[in-house]
């Protein structure tokens, strides 16, 4: 390759770069739910992915752990919520984090001896009642029960929006 052909594309790797560094710095971080309702949310489509690695955990050659993330971020801001369904959700994430705990000693060893000791069975029932709870609530104070869907904009893609 001469130095004219490398000139008369140094503009197009420079934009290319520039847009790869713009879209780098302008990707934000998960902000905290800051409303009710959107805590509630998250937890909720937290459970239901959840159910749904229940539901394929054994047809995973590589077993992926459970998503806390909503739960270690929001577990300290739901006394707005009933008792019974703070004990639940606690029941449900803290059984949730056992089980990513023995996935990881697992995939670490490598060892189907130690990912034999996972029963995600187990798990099925505080998840159950767990949406239950979530969706009453979020039914009670903004009349729907799932989470909107929201739709990527180009803009999202382009500028990690």
């Amino acid at each position: 390759m001469d130095s004219r052909a490398i000139t008369e594309n140094l503009p197009l790797i420079v934009s290319i770069v520039g847009i790869i560094l713009l879209q780098f710095f302008m990707r934000r971080r998960r902000k905290a739910a800051t409303t009710q309702p959107e805590i509630v949310r998250n937890l909720l489509t937290e459970v239901n992915l959840n159910q749904a690695l229940v539901e394929a955990f054994s047809l995973q050659p590589k077993k992926k752990k459970f998503l806390t993330t909503s739960w270690q971020m929001s577990k300290d801001k739901l006394d707005f919520l009933d008792s019974s369904l703070q004990l639940a959700l606690s029941d449900t994430f803290t059984t949730a984090e056992d089980f990513n705990q023995q996935i990881g000693a697992a995939n670490k060893h490598k060892s189907a001896i130690y990912m034999a000791s996972v029963n995600v069975d187990k798990l099925r029932g505080p998840l159950a009642k767990s949406k239950d709870g979530l969706e009453l609530w979020l039914m009670s104070q903004t009349g729907e029960k799932e989470p909107p869907t929201k739709y990527p904009s180009v803009f999202n893609g382009l500028f990690g929006g």
